[in-house]
C-alpha cells in the first residue's frame, strides 16, 4: 500500500512537472514566432499603403494573396464601387460554426518631416533609455526579444501589426498540430482609413460568402491598464463642414475692420452657442432616446479606468460634463471641432477682414442616434441662429439678398454598432481570456473610436466584438505610430487561444 502511494505521488509530480514544462515550451514558441512576425511585418510595412493612393492598395492586395495562400487559405479579391476587399478562407466543414475575422491594412498618409526616422515605412527598432528613445539594429534582437522594445512605423499598429500576428498564429497551430474548431473566414479593408464608403453595398454583393456565426474585429488599442481588452461595440462617425462669409476679397483690416462682417467671428458664435460652457450640447433633441439604467452604468464602472491617469495623460484640470466618467461620456453622440480655417496665421499673419472662415465637424454616434438626423439638427439650429443655410459658395447676388449664409457639406455616415454583453460568443471570448492570461478581462460596452462594422451586423445579423491588440500609447493616425514587442506576443496568444478553444 505504501509503495501504491509513493508511485501515486510521483505521478501526480511528473504530470504538474509535465505540464510546466509544456507552460515553459509554449512560451518560448510565442517567442519565437514574435521573432519571425517582426520580420514579416517589416516587410508587410516597407510596402507603403496610404488610403488615398489606388496603387498602394493594388501592391498590398498582391502581399496578402502570397501570404494566405502560403498558410492554405483559399483567397479573393473582391471588387467594390471603391478600392478591392480582400478575403480568405480555411477549408470549410458543415460541423464547425463560422469566426469572421475583419481588420484593415489601408494606413493614414504621412509626412515624414514629422516623424523622427527618414521614411515612416521603413520600420526603425527603437528602446526608451533615460525617457529617450533609442533606436538600435534589429540585429540586437536576440532569440529572447525585449518586449518593451517597440517597432516604430506607419500601420505597425494600425492595423498591419494584427494581421501579421494573425498570420504567425496560423503558423504556430500548424506546428502545434492544433485542430482549429470553428471555420475560419477574414475580410480585410483596403480603404476603412476613408470611411469605407462601399463596405454597405460590398456586404450586400458578397454575403453568402461573409456568412458567419459572430463577427471579431482586431482594430485599435487594449484598454490602458493593459488588461485583456473586448469591446462589445463602436461609435459612429459623421462630418460637416461649415463656412461663412464675408466680404467677397479679403480686405484691409484699417479701411474696414468694423464695417466688413467677419466670418472669423459669425463661426465662432455660430459654434459657441451648439454647447454650453461644460460641453454640453445645446442643441434641441440631440441626446433624445439615449438613457442609462442603473445594471448599465454598474458595468460602465466595471472598467479599471482612472481619472486623475487620464487627465493627467491630457494636461487638462477638468473634463466636459457629457457623462459624470469618462466610460458614460462614451454613451453618447459627440460634437467635435476637428478643424478651424481663416485667413492666415502664424508668420503669414496679414492684417485682413478675411473672406471666409471655415470649421470641420465629426459627429461621433451611438446606436441610439441617426447620423443624417443628428446633422438635420445641426442644420436646423444653424438656421435658428439666423443663417441663410445652403450647400454651394454663394454668388453675388445671394450674398447681396442674406445678411448672414452659410454653406454646410454633409460626410457620410457610418453607423454605430453595439452587442449584449450577456451573449454566447462574448462570454466565450471572456472565458478563453480569463483561461488564456489568468487576469481580469476589461469589458467595453462602447468604445470610442469608429469601424464600420455596422453593415456586417446589420445585414448578417451577427454579433460582433472587438478585440483590440496593440498598446495604448501606439499614436496611431499621428507620426511616430508604433507597436510595442510585448503586443505582438499577446496577440498571437490572444488568437492561438481563439483558435485552439472549443466553445462548451
Amino acid at each position: 500500500m505504501k509503495n501504491l502511494a509513493t508511485c501515486l505521488c510521483l505521478l501526480l509530480f511528473w504530470i504538474n512537472n509535465a505540464q510546466e514544462v509544456e507552460v515553459k515550451v509554449q512560451e518560448a514558441e510565442v517567442k519565437a514566432q514574435v521573432r519571425h512576425t517582426i520580420d514579416e511585418l517589416r516587410e508587410f510595412i516597407a510596402i507603403p499603403n496610404d488610403a488615398l493612393d489606388h496603387s498602394d492598395i493594388n501592391r498590398n492586395l498582391s502581399w496578402l494573396t502570397k501570404k494566405f495562400n502560403e498558410r492554405g487559405f483559399n483567397s479573393s479579391v473582391l471588387p467594390t464601387e471603391g478600392e478591392s476587399l480582400f478575403f480568405a478562407a480555411l477549408p470549410m466543414q458543415d460541423d464547425k460554426p463560422t469566426i469572421l475575422f475583419y481588420m484593415h491594412f489601408d494606413g493614414q498618409s504621412v509626412d515624414p518631416s514629422k516623424w523622427d526616422q527618414p521614411d515612416p515605412y521603413k520600420v526603425v527598432l527603437k528602446a526608451k533609455e533615460n525617457d529617450t528613445w533609442k533606436t538600435h539594429s534589429f540585429d540586437d534582437l536576440k532569440e529572447d526579444v525585449n518586449y518593451d522594445w517597440r517597432l516604430f512605423g506607419r500601420s505597425t499598429s494600425d492595423d498591419k501589426g494584427p494581421i501579421v500576428m494573425f498570420l504567425n498564429t496560423i503558423d504556430l497551430l500548424k506546428k502545434n498540430n492544433v485542430e482549429i474548431p470553428f471555420n475560419v473566414k477574414v475580410i480585410l479593408d483596403g480603404e476603412e482609413e476613408k470611411s469605407s464608403a462601399p463596405l454597405p453595398k460590398a456586404v450586400k454583393e458578397y454575403r453568402e460568402l461573409l456568412e458567419a456565426d459572430f463577427l471579431i474585429i482586431s482594430d485599435g488599442p487594449v484598454h490602458s491598464s493593459g488588461n485583456p481588452t473586448i469591446a462589445y461595440g463602436a461609435r459612429g462617425i459623421t462630418s460637416l463642414t461649415l463656412t461663412t462669409y464675408g466680404p467677397i476679397n479679403p480686405q484691409h483690416s484699417g479701411h474696414y475692420g468694423n464695417y466688413a462682417p467677419n466670418p472669423g467671428f459669425q463661426l465662432a458664435q455660430v459654434l459657441a452657442s451648439m454647447k454650453d460652457k461644460e460641453g454640453r450640447v445645446l442643441i434641441e433633441g440631440y441626446y433624445d432616446g439615449i438613457t442609462i439604467d442603473e445594471s448599465t452604468k454598474n458595468i460602465l464602472n466595471s472598467v479599471p479606468d482612472d481619472a486623475n491617469t487620464i487627465n493627467t495623460h491630457l494636461a487638462i484640470k477638468q473634463p466636459e460634463k457629457v457623462g459624470s466618467f469618462y466610460q458614460e461620456a462614451l454613451q453618447y453622440p459627440s460634437l467635435n471641432i476637428r478643424g478651424l480655417s481663416s485667413g492666415w496665421v502664424g508668420e503669414k499673419a496679414r492684417t485682413i477682414v478675411p473672406e471666409s472662415a471655415t470649421a470641420e465637424i465629426d459627429i461621433r454616434l451611438v446606436p441610439e442616434t441617426d447620423g443624417n438626423r443628428l446633422k438635420n439638427l445641426v442644420k436646423k439650429h444653424i438656421e435658428n441662429e439666423g443663417y441663410f443655410v445652403m450647400t454651394d459658395v454663394p454668388d453675388v447676388s445671394q450674398r447681396m439678398k442674406h445678411d448672414k449664409i452659410i454653406s454646410i457639406t454633409e460626410g457620410t455616415v457610418t453607423d454605430a454598432f453595439r452587442t449584449d454583453l450577456d451573449n454566447l460568443y462574448g462570454n466565450y471570448l471572456v472565458d478563453t481570456f480569463k483561461n488564456t492570461f489568468s487576469e481580469d478581462v476589461v469589458q467595453i460596452r462602447i468604445m470610442g473610436g469608429t469601424v464600420p462594422i455596422a453593415p456586417f451586423v446589420n445585414e448578417l445579423k451577427i454579433p460582433a466584438f472587438l478585440v483590440p491588440l496593440v498598446n495604448p500609447d501606439n499614436n496611431q493616425h499621428s507620426p511616430n505610430e508604433n507597436l510595442k514587442i510585448g503586443q505582438i506576443a499577446y496577440g498571437i496568444e490572444v488568437f492561438y487561444g481563439i483558435l485552439s478553444n472549443k466553445m462548451e
